[in-house]
């Protein structure tokens, strides 16, 4: 406890990171406060706040910390901006000109970014009318005209959006870690309390088990917890020689470093994606009722059964390898050890060290693939055993990976600020990692959710 409270007594006193830090709480506090201000022209007690909290529509609520449901002015929250950024980068890596827009520096990035934006302002705009139509019923609507209503409410939650993603550009010039995740972080966070309480509620009031069901499914927890930063964490390390090189009267190169290569290069990406796609049956039979009474359909539908759950695993491992190829290019790493002078030990330069590479790479996959699998299962497997599903949510899938990493690179950032003021870390033994960044097929890294 000592160490604790003199780790923060440091903190405060380097001036720098005390700035940092607050201005990323106050940051935070404005999105937390907005999230509650109601779309102009929606009559909030009329709205259904149960609508939106099931499903894929759910997940999408918890992101956005309870915006969705609630018709806020940032219901969409980030999501628009983050699907921009992955069709940007997928756009670099299948057309030309975004490649060549990669791989012009800080100016190439400046345009992506440029380009990302007015994407974002597009997506968001589809986005809107879909969830006014859906989410909004017309009871709750103040504006008689439908053609006023839907043109206000998008260009109300365009502009919510686009104030949002300005205060994660915010947070990360000016506060601690990186903006747009610790915002997606902070709204995941929102619904844990609640959530705890409503599990508590189940277990000591209802007659559920008692306190010593709860403080095992609170170990569970915490178990789960630490297996998710074994995963995030994990590396496969490559050793890489470099050539020694003389400079005037300076030596460089002739040292051993290490790539660092993720067991989970891909992230949580994988999940997202195969959770969209298992949202399909469902969405078919919403449009036809007869599909929707077939057996199949209900299994898929329902994330309870093993059929849902063996598919979705499936789904995550083969979407795992597919991202994992786009984002990580071996022959890029290849060729730039080669230029800098580096060859791996006992691996020939040039097409030899791009498939020992691409070996490692697709061992390594494998594992961490499953891993990310039998994660994302975890929530069924709790509500089966009759967790709360609003709690169950946190004991895998999306959530708990983005939890994770996020607090990991924003304690890194905290750390890194302490080390360079020759202040002792935030543990006594070792430092702590974020999610190391591997060498993408762009030379950019994947969106840091």
């Amino acid at each position: 406890m000592k160490k604790f409270f003199t780790t923060l007594s440091n903190i405060w006193k380097i001036e720098d990171l005390r700035v940092r830090i607050t201005n990323t709480l106050l940051f935070l506090l404005i999105y937390r406060i907005g999230s509650y201000v109601v779309l102009p022209g929606v009559d909030a007690n009329v709205l259904n706040t149960q609508r939106g909290k099931e499903g894929l529509l759910g997940l999408l609520n918890m992101f956005a910390g309870g915006s969705f449901s609630r018709a806020s002015i940032f219901a969409l929250g980030v999501m628009p901006y983050i699907s921009a950024s992955i069709v940007v980068q997928l756009l670099g890596i299948a057309v030309p000109y975004f490649t060549k827009m990669q791989k012009e520096g800080e100016s190439g990035r400046n345009k992506l970014n440029q380009w990302t934006r007015y994407l974002t302002i597009f997506i968001t705009a589809a986005q809107a009318y879909g969830y006014v139509r859906s989410q909004v019923p017309e009871n709750a609507r103040l504006i008689a005209d439908p053609t006023t209503f839907y043109f206000l409410t998008a260009v109300t939650l365009t502009a919510g959006t686009l104030f949002v993603m300005w205060l994660g550009e915010k947070i990360t010039d000016k506060g601690i870690g990186n903006g747009i995740s610790l915002i997606i972080m902070v709204g995941i966070i929102a619904s844990l309390p609640g959530s705890i309480v409503e599990e508590f509620k189940s277990r000591f009031i209802n007659g559920g088990g008692g306190p010593i069901l709860f403080i095992v499914e609170m170990v569970a927890l915490m178990a789960v917890v630490m297996f998710t930063i074994l995963i995030v964490q994990g590396t496969r390390k490559i050793a890489v020689q470099y050539a020694k090189r003389i400079v005037g009267n300076k030596q460089y190169g002739g040292v051993r470093q290490y790539i660092p290569l993720k067991v989970t290069a891909a992230g949580v990406m994988p999940i997202i994606f195969a959770q969209a796609l298992m949202f399909i049956p469902a969405t078919i039979g919403s449009f036809w009722p007869k599909v929707a009474s077939s057996s199949i359909v209900i299994a898929l539908s329902n994330y309870t059964t093993w059929q849902h759950n063996v598919l979705f695993a499936i789904l995550i491992i083969l979407f795992t390898f597919f991202y994992t190829a786009i984002t990580v290019n071996p022959n890029q790493m290849a060729d730039d050890m080669k230029k800098n002078g580096g060859f791996i030990p006992g691996v020939k330069p040039g097409q030899a060290t791009s498939s020992f590479i691409d070996g490692v790479i697709s061992k390594i996959t494998l594992p961490g693939s499953i891993f990310l699998a039998i994660v994302a299962i975890i929530p069924a497997l709790a509500s089966m055993v009759h967790i709360n599903s609003q709690f169950a949510r946190f004991f895998g899938g999306t959530s708990l990976i983005i939890l994770v990493g996020v607090v990991l690179d924003t304690l890194q950032q905290i750390e890194s600020h302490l080390l360079m003021r020759h202040y002792d870390g935030l543990m006594k033994t070792g430092r702590i990692k974020g999610r190391t960044a591997v060498p993408t097929a762009a030379g950019t890294t994947p969106p840091a959710i």
